[in-house]
């Protein structure tokens, strides 16, 4: 029974990682408490090792008295890898199911929640731009990291992601040729600064801040797989409550709402792409 009793126990290092999470939230207001453990403690270790760090609590020293290295900390464990017309299926989705219900709103909001370093709140405005309506939409793209923020305001991306920028773009539905919405030089390609006019850049936690506003589309997509369950039904919730009746919601493909108590206030538009509908 003793036996029983200890194998359920953490081991040091976990209690420092929830130690760690803890004394975020009460210093600088970063709740990380109910995202996955599994994903944490992998970025937290591999954080630990690239900086010399000896131990978690030796990180968590620093970080409660330096805000600058704790919003690098912060980069390390919300930065997820994407790309413009990442999964270009899901775009494909929103050309032939989304964007003609869109066209009979006279202003369109979109809200890219998690948008990272911007490539998909980028896809996003130039598949708008295509289909007619990048005039009268406005992104509002959203991070809990203000350093990913920064760079994505830039538009500015390697050029080693242009290829496979251009190989997504063209299996998305494309209706012209990825060059015209970049530039490129300099081992870099540029988005090009039309595309930027109507794109909102802004910091906003999931976890704490609220309702973002009537949207007509709300896409988090690669998200919730680190949230756990509970923060996943308020995310939803979160989201539900920023959509207009009838608008629409994308997530990433690997995301679900099936185990979710709240999943019956959306409606499956389409599967594989994890494209749906609010219906209350």
């Amino acid at each position: 029974m003793q036996q029983d009793h200890f194998s359920h126990q953490l081991s040091e290092f976990e209690v420092e990682v929830e130690c760690l999470m803890e004394a975020l939230f009460l210093r600088w207001g970063y709740d990380f408490r109910e995202y996955t453990r599994a994903s944490l403690r992998r970025r937290v270790a591999r954080y630990i090792s690239d900086n010399s760090f000896e131990r978690v609590s030796d990180l968590q020293n620093e970080l409660i008295k330096d805000k600058k290295r704790c919003n690098h900390f912060v980069r390390g464990l919300t930065v997820n890898v994407t790309d413009m017309f990442r999964d270009p299926s899901f775009y494909r989705v929103i050309r032939e199911k989304v964007v003609p219900e869109l066209r009979s709103h006279p202003f369109i909001k979109i809200w890219h929640a998690g948008c990272s370093t911007g490539e998909e709140a980028y896809s996003m405005a130039i598949l708008l731009r295509e289909e007619g309506l990048g005039d009268r939409a406005v992104i509002y793209a959203t991070d809990i990291n203000s350093q990913v923020l920064d760079q994505a305001s830039k538009g500015v991306y390697h050029d080693r992601m242009l290829a496979t920028a251009q190989e997504n773009y063209q299996a998305s539905g494309a209706r012209g040729h990825f060059s015209d919405f970049v530039s490129v030089g300099y081992e870099r390609f540029l988005i090009d600064p039309e595309l930027k006019r109507n794109i909102v850049f802004t910091q906003h936690d999931l976890v704490t801040d609220q309702v973002f506003g009537e949207m007509q589309m709300v896409v988090c997509r690669n998200v919730l797989i680190y949230f756990r369950r509970e923060l996943q039904t308020k995310v939803l919730t979160l989201f539900h409550d920023s959509l207009d009746i009838g608008g629409f919601m994308g997530l990433g493909i690997k995301e679900s709402l099936r185990s979710l108590p709240n999943q019956n206030r959306f409606r499956e538009i389409d599967g594989p792409a994890r494209v749906f509908q609010r219906v209350d």
